[in-house]
């Protein structure tokens, strides 16, 4: 295979650095064919399906994408926006506000996004940041808690790209913010602000996307760093044991999977006699077909048809304006030692958080 070679490379180009956001991924469009192609990619990564290759192959093509495809074309219509997939419009707008909070403090840096499976690709855009003459590349995967199945596969995405290219760049990664005090933070005024609006619930439910229970068995940091989301987040909104459950969601195929299931657990707290429940996914830093269709949609019609009274689904972080400070504090924490920065400017701060604080509002609208 060929050596990438960037065009239009001229000697003595300033260095830039770059921050590198890569969400998980979307379709191109709600329709059978993209999810066809978006399907195929995502479930062919090793990483994601852990079953012999020529045999999953098997299944993949001849059972899964052609039973799957129209189904989740189906979903993904119900919740498509006019400027597109929710997780690439809010992946979008993360970049853009963190790009600008970043730069009113002073930090000379590209944002960029990329997405994992579908467009655009972590190949393309890394492709463009060489153009332009970046040396040095934060990679920040939008996962919270690290998983082999999206962290480590996102870099399987970088350094796949750096096997075929000529001109490496100095990378560094955040691997996760789990338990980072901002994140933590964001997420807890978040829900209290919910709450103060339309007041609490009988239980809180943190539902995490799942993943084999092998996964834990061997090694795997994942659960381990979800139940410690889950653990600051009540004790930071001061809930005892018993108002809040963390549960995992997203099962596929018949294997067992991280317990408890999201689900069944709605449905029996509703058989229970809980009255409301809210949920909330502190695994998702933008809301995507997991969090608007799965649990505003699905779980609330399961908690709904088992005898819940209410249901209330609380947005992910998204772009808003305390998550965007909090993250680009995180992001500065891992820039030390590279020459990014610049006197702050004060209106351009000012500017940043008030496009910050509108997008924000546009995001509750």
């Amino acid at each position: 295979m060929p050596l990438s070679d960037p065009t239009g490379y001229q000697h003595g180009q300033p260095r830039q650095t770059a921050i590198l956001l890569v969400n998980l991924g979307t379709p191109d469009a709600p329709t059978s064919a993209a999810l066809r192609r978006y399907l195929r990619e995502f479930l062919s990564d090793p990483r994601v399906v852990e079953i012999p290759k020529p045999l999953w192959w098997l299944i993949l093509n001849g059972i899964i994408l052609p039973a799957r495809s129209a189904k989740s074309a189906a979903k993904y219509a119900s919740i498509w926006t006019p400027r597109g997939s929710p997780l690439q419009v809010g992946t979008a707008d993360l970049a853009q506000a963190v790009g600008g909070e970043l730069a009113a403090r002073g930090h000379r840096v590209l944002v960029r996004y990329a997405m994992r499976y579908g467009n655009p690709s972590v190949a393309s855009v890394l492709d463009e940041l060489a153009q332009q003459n970046v040396t040095r590349v934060l990679l920040v995967p939008l996962y919270p808690q690290y998983c082999a199945a999206t962290t480590a596969s996102t870099l399987d995405a970088v350094t796949a790209w750096m096997r075929r290219s000529r001109r490496l760049p100095e990378l560094r990664v955040l691997n996760h913010f789990h338990d980072a005090a901002g994140y933590i933070d964001a997420l807890a005024e978040k829900i209290q602000a919910y709450w103060a609006q339309h007041g609490r619930p009988d239980k809180l439910v943190m539902s995490f996307h799942g993943m084999p229970a092998r996964t834990l068995k061997l090694g795997d940091p994942y659960h381990c760093e979800c139940q410690r989301t889950g653990r600051l987040l009540a004790q930071r909104l001061q809930l005892p044991p018993s108002a809040y459950a963390v549960t995992f969601q997203s099962r596929f195929g018949r294997q067992e999977w991280l317990q408890p299931y999201t689900e069944p657990t709605l449905r029996r707290l509703a058989l229970e006699g809980t009255g409301r429940v809210d949920v909330t996914c502190p695994g998702f830093s933008v809301d995507c077909l997991e969090t608007l269709e799965e649990i505003a949609v699905e779980g609330k019609q399961a908690f709904l048809s088992s005898g819940g009274k209410a249901f209330h689904y609380i947005d992910c972080l998204n772009a808003e304006p305390h998550w965007v400070q909090a993250f680009s504090g995180l992001i500065e924490t891992h820039l030390q030692g590279w020459e990014t920065t610049a006197p702050p400017d004060p209106a351009a701060l000012a500017l940043s958080r008030s496009l910050a604080a509108a997008m924000g509002a546009d995001n509750l609208a």
